[in-house]
C-alpha cells in the first residue's frame, strides 16, 4: 500500500493506494467517529463491490443508499435521495458517509455530507480512474445545474481517500480512457517528466498493468495534493487543474450531461487549449502536437462535436466558474509542464480557436 497526505492543517487526511483495500478495515475504522455509516453508491457499482465493503464495515450500523448511475442524475432530485436515506433511519451528527463509486457519487456524497445537519464526516472510495486521480482528492463537491456543470456545491474535505486499484478491472474501456484525460493533464500543467513517462507507458496503462496503474495514480494524486495544499479553495494555482475543462464543460452542458463522459469532453477541450496556447505563441506546434498524440493514444476524442458552433461554446463558457468581473479566464500552457490561468489573450485568438478545423488538425498531429 502506498500512502500520501493532503496537508491542510487540522483538515489533513491520508490517501491510501493499493489493491484489495476494500477489504482493509484499518483503512476505514480510524476515520469513522460514531457507529452509524451510510454507504452511498450506484446501481452499477453496488452489485460489484457493495457487499465487500459492507463486510469490511461489520460492527457498524450501515445504511446502503443506492442511486441511479450517470452524470444525468447529478442533480437536486438525486441528492435528496441521500438525505431521505439518512433521515429515514435517523442518522445523527456523528454519522460517516462513504462514497463508493466514480466522480458523480463522490461529488454528491461529499456535498450531502457538507449539508447534512450542517456537516458530517465522509470518506472517498473511488472506483473509476478519473475519480481516483482527480475528483476524490481536494474536497470539491457539488451537483450540476441545467445551465452549468458543477455550479452548485461546496469545498468540503474527506477524512480519508481509499483507492483500491483492483476496482479498475471492471471499468469499461471508455471510462478508463476518460480517466486518462485527467492523468495526462498533470503532465501538461506541472510535470513534464510525467508526460514523458506517460508516453512510455500508455500501452501498459490501457492494458491495466498493475504496476503502471499504481504509479500513474500515485503521481497524479501527489500532483493534485501539492496543488490543493497550496490553494485549497481555488483562489490561484488550483485553477490550473482545470486545463481543458472550460471548453469541456461547454461540451457536456450543450450535449446533455452524460452524452459525453467528463474525461472525453476534457480530452477534446484540452486539444482546444493546446491550440489556443500555440496560437498565442506560448508553445510551438510540435509541443501542441505532442499533447494531441498522447490524448489520441489514450483513446480520447480529439474533435469537439460538429454540431457545436463557436457561439454555443461562448454561451456556455460565459457561466464558467473562472469568469471574474465579466472576464473569461482560461487555463493555458506557457510550456509543457507550465500552466497559467489568464484572461490576457486577444479575443480574435479565441474566436480562431473555436473555429479551427479540429478533424484536420488532429489528423496531421
Amino acid at each position: 500500500m502506498r500512502t500520501l497526505n493532503v496537508d491542510l492543517g487540522e483538515r489533513s487526511y491520508p490517501i491510501f493506494i493499493g489493491t484489495g483495500l476494500l477489504d482493509c478495515a484499518e483503512c476505514f475504522s480510524p476515520y469513522i467517529a460514531g457507529r452509524q455509516v451510510a454507504v452511498v453508491t450506484n446501481e452499477t457499482v453496488a452489485p460489484l463491490y457493495l457487499q465487500r465493503l459492507l463486510a469490511t464495515l461489520e460492527g457498524y450500523q450501515v445504511t446502503p443508499i443506492v442511486l441511479p448511475d450517470g452524470e444525468a442524475f447529478k442533480n437536486w432530485e438525486t441528492l435528496q435521495l441521500i438525505f431521505d436515506g439518512l433521515l429515514e433511519v435517523r442518522h445523527d451528527r456523528r454519522t460517516t458517509l462513504i462514497a463508493l463509486g466514480g466522480g458523480v457519487i463522490g461529488d454528491m456524497t461529499g456535498f450531502a455530507a457538507a449539508c447534512y445537519q450542517r456537516g458530517v464526516d465522509f470518506i472517498q472510495v473511488p472506483t473509476t480512474l478519473l475519480s481516483q486521480v482527480d475528483s476524490s482528492v481536494g474536497g470539491k463537491t457539488g451537483i450540476n445545474h441545467p445551465l452549468g456543470k458543477n455550479m452548485v456545491g461546496a469545498f468540503y474535505q474527506p477524512k480519508a481517500v481509499v483507492i483500491d486499484t483492483a476496482t479498475l478491472a471492471t471499468l469499461p474501456a471508455r471510462e478508463l480512457s476518460a480517466g486518462l484525460a485527467e492523468v495526462i493533464k498533470y503532465g501538461l500543467i506541472c510535470d513534464e517528466p510525467f508526460l514523458t513517462w506517460l508516453e512510455q507507458h500508455m500501452d501498459a496503462l490501457r492494458a491495466l498493468d498493475g504496476e503502471a496503474i499504481a504509479e500513474a495514480v500515485e503521481r497524479s494524486c501527489a500532483a493534485k495534493a501539492r496543488v490543493v495544499n497550496a490553494d485549497e479553495r481555488e483562489s490561484g494555482v488550483r485553477a490550473t487543474l482545470n486545463l481543458g475543462h472550460t471548453f469541456g464543460h461547454a461540451i457536456e452542458t450543450e450535449m446533455g450531461y452524460g452524452t459525453w463522459l467528463h474525461g472525453e469532453a476534457v480530452g477534446a477541450g484540452t486539444v482546444m487549449a493546446l491550440e489556443l496556447s500555440q496560437r498565442l505563441g506560448w508553445i510551438d506546434a510540435p509541443a501542441r502536437d505532442r499533447g494531441i498524440r498522447l490524448l489520441g493514444r489514450a483513446g480520447l476524442p480529439l474533435v469537439p462535436p460538429a454540431s457545436m458552433s463557436p457561439e454555443d461554446f461562448l454561451r456556455h463558457m460565459a457561466v464558467d466558474k473562472k469568469v471574474l468581473d465579466g472576464q473569461l479566464r482560461l487555463v493555458l500552457l506557457r510550456g509543457l509542464g507550465e500552466a497559467v490561468v489568464t484572461a490576457d489573450y486577444p479575443r480574435a485568438a479565441l474566436d480562431a480557436t473555436l473555429s479551427t478545423d479540429y478533424a484536420a488538425l488532429t489528423a496531421q498531429a
